[in-house]
């Protein structure tokens, strides 16, 4: 197979630009702490094996594709790529917002530390977890359930031009409330550790007005809080795989 032809090189552009796109924003592959030529190479070959099942799915005219059909095409997939992998970005995001929860609730939120996945600062806690739950996902092989998505979104997206824009913000929509509705799951103990802990220093700065109670609140807050975290912290990670496995599961119609 000469890749050189017209219309061979523009059905393989097709297919990388999603296939590209989407690997990119994986779980586990597209970190910034992963190689940027690791990851185009790995798009670059992923492609080149879906290249033969998508290519009779490209609407084509004579066996090639026109220069208005070809920009049209490569912007659609470009834009599935890109529904598709944010839209599991943003699921996997529970995990920092469930660290920011955690961190204001043990009075840890000052403690900022530098994203070594996405970059910028964000909560120490918050980065823990999260590079806890990118292990844990290559750990339990759920980038093969993703890489399987990969190829199935051809079967629920096929390459027919630029996707509904009503359908996408739907899409983004749930993957948003789904989100935050696990980053709540995975930090309700340390929402209700929260919510009884400050009630009780409250009651007992009433019964005893001399003591300095913020000078007791804190060590105790961090100290019984990081007790809770690592009592709870295999219960929390079970629960973010089994959403996020679910997600994908449905995300690819399995």
């Amino acid at each position: 197979m000469n890749l050189l032809l017209p219309g061979i090189a523009a059905a393989y552009l097709l297919v990388f630009a999603r296939v590209g796109t989407l690997i990119m924003l994986m779980p586990g592959l597209g970190e910034n702490m992963v190689s940027p030529r690791l990851r185009l190479a790995f798009a670059l070959l992923v492609s080149l094996i879906l290249f033969p099942m998508v290519r009779p799915l490209l609407p084509t005219e004579n066996g090639a594709l026109a220069g208005t059909a070809l920009i049209t095409l490569l912007i659609g997939e470009l834009l599935i790529g890109l529904m598709l992998g944010l839209t599991v970005r943003m699921v996997l995001a529970a995990l920092q917002t469930a660290g920011l929860i955690l961190s204001q609730q043990l009075g840890l939120s000052y403690a900022m530390t530098v994203d070594p996945t996405q970059g910028g600062q964000a909560a120490a806690l918050g980065n823990f977890l999260q590079l806890l739950g990118i292990t844990l996902i290559l750990v339990t092989d759920l980038h093969h359930l993703a890489l399987d998505g990969v190829a199935r979104s051809y079967m629920l997206l096929p390459p027919v031009g630029v996707p509904g824009m009503g359908e996408a913000a739907q899409l983004a929509l749930k993957a948003v409330a789904r989100g935050f509705s696990l980053a709540v799951q995975i930090s309700a103990p340390f929402i209700a550790f929260g919510i009884l802990f400050n009630f009780g220093l409250g009651v007992l700065s009433r019964l005893m007005p001399q003591m300095q109670v913020f000078f007791v609140a804190v060590p105790a807050s961090v100290l019984i809080g990081m007790v809770v975290l690592f009592g709870s912290l295999g219960v929390m990670m079970g629960v973010f795989l089994d959403d996020i496995g679910r997600y994908l599961a449905d995300l690819t119609g399995r």
